[in-house]
């Protein structure tokens, strides 16, 4: 995957409707604190479109992003901050339901998990949660760069086994650091356009 232009082109908040794009959508779920803007930062290949905040919980709002016109990078709402209210998480809770649900082009969404720690409460709720909305996510365990090489398949068995995933699932560990996993993402997102694509082209 080649990035020529990238563009935030819509932002929603809890009350505002989900777009009718009509190219295929990505979304990006993850804890606050986990690296997420990071990531799709360097998916875009940009130092900071994707804001990185000072204060975790800051992205009240999906932000999808325009990737080559060809598809869209939804960042959905970091969740498990303790400084947010709990009206406040209940929202943004329904808001991602809501796209979830509503999407007509989404496709995959990549749930981010910090590779050095165990997957969190909140981090196994929302891996249940994209599931029992119909999607299978694939994980991202991000951080690479903070652990040793050695490291690398007992951290990722740790993060499968904290999150009870089915044998199928796809653990890409990643780097926003050395960008070390996103050739692999980049060739997930390969395969999954060429996929609408050929089906367009039935159509």
């Amino acid at each position: 995957m080649v990035i020529k232009n990238v563009s935030l082109e819509t932002v929603i908040g809890v009350t505002s409707k989900i777009p009718e794009n009509d190219k295929m959508e990505i979304a990006f779920a993850g804890k606050s604190n986990v690296g997420k803007s990071s990531l799709i930062n360097a998916l875009m290949n940009r130092k900071s479109l994707a804001r990185t905040s000072a204060q975790p919980g800051k992205t009240q709002t999906i932000n999808f992003y325009n990737i080559n016109d060809e598809l869209y990078f939804a960042d959905l709402p970091g969740y498990g901050y303790a400084k947010v209210s709990q009206s406040e998480k209940e929202k943004w809770g329904k808001m991602i339901e809501k796209y979830l649900n509503q999407s007509k082009m989404l496709r995959a969404v990549f749930l981010l998990i910090d590779i050095r720690h165990e997957p969190s409460a909140n981090d196994k709720q929302m891996y249940d949660w994209i599931m029992s909305n119909g999607f299978h996510p694939i994980i991202i365990a991000t951080k690479l760069d903070k652990i040793n090489r050695s490291q690398i398949q007992k951290h990722v068995k740790m993060v499968k086994q904290g999150l009870g995933v089915d044998k199928d699932t796809i653990v890409i560990p990643f780097s926003a650091e050395t960008k070390q996993g996103r050739d692999e993402i980049y060739a997930l997102i390969d395969e999954m356009l060429n996929q609408v694509n050929a089906l367009e082209g039935e159509e």
